[in-house]
């Protein structure tokens, strides 16, 4: 019995080493050049960045985390969380739930105001329960920290309005914050949020792909690249898969590809599934990549939530992850600007979006442009999922023909959820167990 597993990014490198352990015959198809999808990294001129935007290994989940950290072993530098949200010119800690006290004082009250009376108002039963990712927010954390914060940063990052979206993915996305803390927080009491990432790692050298590399070393020679899926079709009782040119037989098919890939590849689709598909909707990604001679602040990443500070939304810092991902005297800077597939930033050349990253890092105070020794711009068209009020529907219509056809989806543009790698590979984890050998 051979199979067939469509995608070498994560998913698909992680599927195929466990099944591989198995027993399992296997061949991975992966249309890029190179296997590890948005977990691959890029060197050039001594400068590494991960084409993915900004990765690092953390987990709640001890055994993601454990075979994660087992896989870079030797390679790895652990880090203490620095991170902070860019908010009317100064570093407030994240998240902002935990930085109150770092705010204009007026901002400080509205927040901490806002925050008891709603508290008061869901104990009383005196709000109506939240139907929507917006009302979700404000129910959550009250009118100071939806309008000063949690709104504007998620509308810039989703490209989505937050009153069109789903509320039922944010249990274990976003924690809850404990009364306790907020209130220490906006009178000076240090306290600390999503504990789960405050220590973290990430290869010594190698990127994120160091992690990709490392997964794949037992089935490497099982891996084909450059083939891109272009038609699959069933005869004969087994699965024939083309890239236009070369025809691979298949007993079964396993997909991690981006489940919108899959149904245009599939012959005599339902024109319902069809549409399902086509409303799915997700955002695309592109990273502006900087090196500078000199150091950056130590910090890990920053949250830019105004608008009017340009189209970035997260800035990481490379340099601090690793080392070795930057010459000496020098370091990393990575800008992350989502964008919906089609809109003006898909359109903008890539010596105007490094002119735009550098005027933001610049009106930061992060670099002087005298700094800058490299920029590159990377690319990807799918980066998150949006999660939108007709995503359950949507997606159930292609589950349920795609499980009937028994392919199974796994990973998390083929699943079309919201998954960090650690999620990923969880869902390798709970898949292999019942896959049969």
């Amino acid at each position: 019995m051979k199979t067939v597993i469509l995608g070498g990014g994560l998913s698909g490198l992680t599927l195929a080493r466990l099944l591989h352990e198995k027993g399992t015959d296997l061949l991975v198809l992966e249309a890029e050049p190179a296997y590890g999808g948005l977990c691959r990294s890029r060197t050039d001129k001594g400068f590494t960045f991960d084409i993915g935007g900004s990765h690092i290994i953390f987990s709640r989940d001890t055994e993601v985390l454990a075979f994660m950290r087992r896989m870079i072993r030797g390679n790895e530098q652990q880090n203490t969380r620095n991170t902070k949200i860019f908010y009317k010119g100064r570093y407030v800690k994240y998240p902002f739930e935990n930085g109150l006290s770092d705010l204009p004082a007026e901002d400080r009250f509205f927040c901490i105001s806002e925050f008891v009376k709603t508290l008061v108002a869901v104990e009383k039963g005196e709000l109506a329960a939240p139907g929507t990712f917006h009302e979700w927010i404000y129910y959550t954390f009250g009118k100071g920290i939806a309008e000063c914060y949690m709104v504007p940063y998620n509308e810039k990052i989703w490209k989505y309005p937050t009153e069109k979206m789903s509320l039922h993915w944010v249990d274990g996305r976003i924690p809850r914050p404990p009364v306790d803390d907020v209130i220490k927080s906006a009178i000076g009491i240090a306290t600390e949020g999503y504990t789960h990432q405050s220590v973290f790692s990430y290869p010594l050298d190698g990127g994120i792909e160091a992690l990709a590399k490392a997964i794949a070393q037992p089935v490497e020679p099982y891996i084909k690249t450059g083939f891109s899926v272009r038609s699959i079709r069933k005869e004969g009782g087994r699965w024939l898969i083309s890239d236009g040119e070369e025809t691979i037989g298949a007993d079964r098919i396993i997909s991690t590809i981006p489940v919108q890939h899959l149904i245009a590849a599939l012959d005599g689709v339902p024109e319902d599934v069809r549409k399902a598909c086509d409303a799915l909707t997700y955002n695309s990604i592109v990273c502006v990549n900087i090196g500078i001679r000199g150091s950056v602040p130590d910090y890990s990443w920053l949250y830019i939530p105004d608008p009017a500070l340009g189209k970035t939304n997260r800035v990481s810092f490379p340099s601090q992850y690793s080392r070795h991902v930057a010459p000496d005297g020098h370091s990393a800077i990575l800008a992350e600007i989502t964008h919906q597939p089609d809109d003006p930033v898909a359109r903008m050349s890539d010596e105007d979006l490094v002119s735009e990253v550098t005027g933001t890092l610049a009106e930061m105070d992060l670099i002087t442009p005298d700094q800058i020794v490299f920029s590159s711009v990377v690319r990807q068209p799918f980066a998150y999922v949006v999660y939108d009020t007709e995503y359950q529907k949507n997606i159930a219509v292609l589950r349920d023909y795609c499980r009937n056809l028994g392919i199974p989806l796994v990973g998390r543009f083929s699943q079309f959820e919201y998954l960090n790698m650690d999620g990923c590979i969880r869902s390798v984890l709970d898949f292999v167990q019942t896959y049969p050998a």
